[in-house]
């Protein structure tokens, strides 16, 4: 992608925009600009600098017109919606406008594998890069996973494959086949893990959720692997729309004796495409000591256990969390409201969780769902919440984070209110 004398202008300064930034200054952009709805105190010195070093200019508070159709490109941090304002300026001039994934593709020459679906992505992604590694190939591992794809785009040729967790958000604004001038995003192998209501508060209803999962596989073609959960009845219906080869997994192909989760499974089909034998992925499996905020042990305090869950922000990430609980718990939950329903857990609640504390913006929903099969308190901020559950555990308990929603009433992301969880629970 030639940026020789052009204009790009990048809208939004989080992590993913400020990694487009960089991108473009280092293609060759004569002039990179970031439009920003925050202010400039809501930023660290380390941004700030980065703005100085890299010569990016900024407007904050909010976007102009004027600054966003000074541009030759426009680039979409995931947190900017597609029908959003500097979009529609862009169109108006009829100025590219390119998601930070599809930016970032433009200078990728080698495969790539995208994993998206509503649970179970971090993992599977960590698992397949672990898998490559172990077969003796170069992979990078990024997207949504924590790390930008923008910040490989550079180098990333010198890998044998990028492994990309990709959100609905990133896929939405995705171009279609023939776009002039660009490459359409096109993983070697798509895989969709699951499908379960999600993001509810920015996507308008379930299927335009779906929708955005399935953009995804935009640009396939015969070429191209789909690897799809056959457990799922949508995500089958999808397969016959696609021009993809389709590879289903499932939980009826386990072999005998051998007990493999979906997310396994899944590493074992895109394997079994790239010709790496079942045995790397067993040994894989076996050394993996799982990820950081998923049902990760932080200590053991007066004989109970401190469970760090953050990264549930669905109903079925909550489902799958108590179901792997193996002792009495107390279930700290609550955030952002994302407009889940969480009736559908009543029964499970009943049976497996000892107690719920309920904190955050949906504390009264929790309370609706739940104070009629499970003993719930209230509490009003998230140290209390900690306290609350510190006090109720008897030995031999757990106290169990997992929220089962989005954490910006109180926190960055997910990320922080783990890392939160465990500076507090490490403190008492």
């Amino acid at each position: 992608m030639n940026l020789i004398n052009k204009r790009v202008v990048i809208v939004g300064a989080q992590k993913s925009g400020l990694a487009a930034a960089k991108l473009a200054k280092r293609a060759g952009a004569a002039c990179v600009k970031i439009s920003e709805t925050a202010m400039p105190e809501k930023f660290g010195a380390d941004v700030h600098q980065f703005f100085k070093d890299f010569g990016i200019e900024l407007e904050w508070g909010g976007h102009t017109q004027e600054f966003v159709q000074d541009a030759d490109l426009v680039v979409l941090s995931p947190g900017v919606r597609y029908d959003a304002q500097p979009v529609q300026w862009a169109h108006e001039k009829k100025i590219p406008v390119l998601g930070e994934i599809e930016f970032a593709f433009q200078f990728c020459d080698i495969p790539v594998i995208a994993v998206t679906g509503s649970n179970g992505k971090t993992t599977t992604v960590n698992l397949i890069k672990n898998v490559l590694l172990k077969a003796g190939y170069k992979a990078c591992l990024c997207g949504n996973v924590g790390t930008p794809f923008c910040e490989y785009a550079i180098d990333v040729n010198k890998n044998d494959y990028v492994v990309l967790e990709v959100s609905s958000f990133q896929m939405e604004s995705l171009m279609k086949p023939g776009s002039e001038g660009f490459k359409g995003f096109k993983p070697y192998i798509g895989v969709i893990l699951n499908f379960n209501p999600n993001h509810l508060d920015r996507h308008k209803d379930i299927d335009e959720y779906f929708d955005a999962k399935a953009q995804i596989f935009l640009n396939h073609t015969a070429e191209e692997f789909a690897v799809l959960s056959g457990n799922s009845p949508r995500l089958r219906g999808l397969a016959q729309r696609l021009p993809s080869k389709i590879e289903f997994y499932d939980k009826y192909a386990v072999t005998p004796n051998e007990a493999l989760n979906d997310n396994q499974l899944a590493v074992m089909k895109v394997a079994q495409i790239l010709n790496i034998k079942p045995d790397v992925c067993r040994e894989v499996f076996h050394e993996f000591k799982g990820i950081p905020h998923r049902l990760e042990w932080v200590r053991n305090l007066d004989g109970v256990d401190y469970i760090n869950d953050s990264k549930s922000t669905t109903v079925e990430a909550g489902e799958w969390a108590i179901k792997n609980m193996t002792k009495p718990f107390i279930m700290i939950c609550g955030g952002s409201d994302k407009n889940l329903d969480y009736t559908p857990l009543r029964d499970l609640v009943s049976r497996k969780v000892k107690h719920v504390v309920a904190m955050g913006a949906i504390r009264m929903k929790i309370k609706e769902a739940f104070a009629d099969v499970v003993p719930l308190t209230l509490a009003e901020d998230f140290k209390q919440s900690i306290d609350c559950a510190r006090k109720l555990a008897q030995p031999g308990d757990c106290v169990l984070l997992s929220p089962m929603t989005a954490s910006f009433d109180m926190f960055n992301n997910f990320e922080h209110r783990g890392e939160e969880f465990k500076r507090i629970v490490n403190e008492l």
